[in-house]
């Protein structure tokens, strides 16, 4: 029997109030695998970390504050592989030129990025015409 593929679509207003909406719905999904032998306690926390950071990140710079204007959060699961993608109309920025946090002196500015990076498997960032995708891999 193939594993079971899972797919969540979820659009949001850029407001952040849905944060803790778009973290619980990873947490659920890690608990839920029942393919993953690893942690899946620790699955479940970094996949809230990762998911709350990434559509904060794109509500923070989305380009006009316009309150009709949404991130689209996608989650797909199929085989090991756990991608997550977040579309937003935001300025968009080169993943490449955030620099590593500061931990001597902590600010705001790179932690989210930095817990992505540490947590999952592979960050892109890619600008198309109709927005931005930040896609995050997480191999299972």
């Amino acid at each position: 029997m193939s594993p079971a593929i899972i797919q969540v679509d979820v659009i949001i207003p850029t407001q952040t109030r849905y944060l803790d909406l778009i973290g619980s719905i990873g947490e659920r999904i890690a608990k839920e695998l029942d393919s993953y032998s690893g942690d899946r306690n620790a699955l479940a926390y970094h996949l809230n970390l990762v998911l709350t950071e990434a559509t904060a990140n794109a509500i923070k710079h989305a380009q006009d504050k316009d309150p009709k204007d949404t991130v689209r959060i996608c989650i797909h699961i199929e085989e090991r592989q756990l991608t997550i993608k977040v579309y937003d109309h935001g300025q968009g920025f080169d993943l490449e030129e955030v620099p590593a946090p500061d931990f001597e002196h902590p600010k705001e500015n790179g932690m989210g990025l930095f817990f992505i990076r540490t947590f999952m498997d592979s960050v892109t960032y890619t600008r198309q015409t109709d927005g931005n995708v930040l896609e995050i891999i997480k191999y299972l």
